[in-house]
């Protein structure tokens, strides 16, 4: 018995889950789980669904049976497997605690991912990225050969056939270009702190404000510089008696945690993009567990 994944997204109307759960039922489908969203500030319908199929139905089969429907709805559908594994790739720069926590949780199997490769514009990484078995892409990023650096980094993707690109902490401004043509398909983690701190060692710049609360925000990239659609939050309070060092090792487990949730969320297709906003919906139980490991 085979599970998929079906994602919707359409203008809001009358009798679009009827028409969607008759479909799954008229092919021999069970419905396993169902999150829905109707915003009524756009006027869009969002909808998750895991189902498996138990009469032997293939994924092509369902599809085709439910071609009349999307258009009906005009519907943005699409199916997955169940167990399908999307195909990753991470970039970094210097700071190593979001790739060393990303590489952990796909150890154990707590995210279930396939890394095709780590790109960084240091050697710092190197290592312990091939002693993972991870293919490693050393790619230096200078002001005079940015779109050159760019190039060889969509090379990688496309030769990978990666389709998402994670940012743990790589700390290189990507292109209107790169992020056009990945729209949707890169998520970045930054710090997220009040009032805001810019420019180098913001956690010196909270400390010797008492910043009472470390945040960390995971989003989608845009051409805005960290103000893409929101995926993942969390904060961690400090108190008057925690040293600037405490400041930074606390943001980087929020951070580290912050990113492995969101890309949890991408790779299990919860995420829909909606507008400058996110509709997220929660994790099945089966796998909540994994996905609050950390």
């Amino acid at each position: 018995m085979k599970t998929y994944i079906l994602t919707v997204s359409c203008k809001s109307t009358r009798g679009i889950v009827a028409a969607i759960t008759g479909v799954l039922a008229e092919k021999g489908c069970n419905i396993i789980d169902s999150s829905q969203f109707d915003d009524v500030d756009t006027g869009m319908f969002f909808m998750r669904l895991t189902f498996s199929s138990q009469e032997g139905a293939t994924i092509e089969d369902i599809e085709t049976a439910f071609t009349p429907v999307a258009k009906t709805f005009d519907m943005a559908a699409n199916f997955y497997q169940g167990d399908a594994k999307m195909k990753v790739l991470l970039m970094v720069s210097r700071f190593g605690h979001c790739l060393n926590d990303l590489l952990y949780r796909w150890k154990i199997g707590a995210l279930p991912i396939d890394i095709v490769g780590v790109v960084s514009n240091h050697f710092e990484y190197q290592k312990v990225v091939v002693n993972h078995d991870i293919p490693f892409h050393h790619i230096p990023v200078t002001k005079a050969n940015k779109p050159q650096a760019e190039a060889r980094i969509m090379e990688v993707v496309e030769q990978t056939g990666t389709e998402l690109i994670v940012l743990a902490r790589y700390m290189q401004i990507l292109s209107d270009e790169m992020c056009q043509r990945m729209s949707g398909k890169i998520i970045n983690i930054h710090h997220s702190f009040l009032p805001s701190f810019k420019g180098a060692n913001p956690y010196k710049q909270a400390y010797e404000r008492g910043v009472k609360l470390i945040g960390a925000t995971a989003h989608y990239v845009t051409a805005d510089l960290d103000e893409g659609p929101i995926i993942e939050q969390d904060t961690a309070r400090i108190t008057h008696a925690q040293s600037a060092e405490d400041y930074v090792s606390i943001g980087r487990d929020v951070e580290s945690q912050v990113l492995a949730r969101a890309i949890h969320a991408h790779i299990h297709h919860r995420t829909f993009i909606n507008g400058n906003r996110t509709v997220v919906f929660p994790a099945s139980p089966g796998s909540y567990v994994s996905e609050r490991m950390g």
